[in-house]
């Protein structure tokens, strides 16, 4: 019977070496500099969306602007949600979170935008899902099995944005 586990002797040894790194482990098998840049870039995407449906949430006017300018603010918390688990994970890979306020924009994925017409906002806010969802999935592809852990808090994400981009679909769709 051929073994595919390392034995329990040099598990334990393995175990004790770079203490330091935490979870972090010889078996890692990602770059791990490139995956706390990327994440960051995803941490800076993340708040990005958040400022951007925050302020879409307070300037929405207009006929059909109540439902809008609830699913901005529901999608703004939970955009909130996405900038703290990867925060909590680049922190757990031994990096530093990158909250910056003067470089986000231009780490940031998706941009900000301060539309003044509801159907503007929709169509900024769909665009930006959109980017979300590309790049998420490159990163996905990326990570492979490098990663697993963040591979699938990336695709936990990624649910929730493609989630997104139909809502903002339906609320386009609805008020044309």
């Amino acid at each position: 019977m051929e073994e595919f586990l390392t034995d329990v002797k040099t598990l334990r040894e393995r175990a004790r070496e770079n203490i330091e790194k935490g979870p972090v482990t010889d078996a890692y098998g990602a770059d791990l500099e490139r995956v706390i840049f990327v994440l960051n870039q995803a941490l800076a995407t993340e708040l990005v969306c958040v400022l951007r449906y925050k302020r879409h949430y307070f300037t929405a006017d207009g006929l059909n602007a109540q439902s809008a300018a609830d699913e901005f603010l529901e999608h703004a918390s939970e955009e909130q949600d996405h900038a703290d688990q990867i925060a909590a994970r680049i922190q757990q890979l031994g990096g530093e979170p990158d909250f910056n306020p003067d470089t986000l924009t231009g780490r940031s994925h998706s941009e900000y935008d301060s539309s003044k017409e509801l159907e503007a906002m929709i169509r900024e806010d769909l665009v930006a899902e959109r980017i979300a969802i590309a790049a998420y999935s490159e990163i996905i592809a990326w990570l492979g099995d490098g990663d697993t852990t963040t591979r699938r808090m990336l695709e936990s994400i990624l649910a929730v944005e493609e989630e997104h981009a139909e809502d903002m679909l339906d609320l386009l769709t609805g008020i044309n």
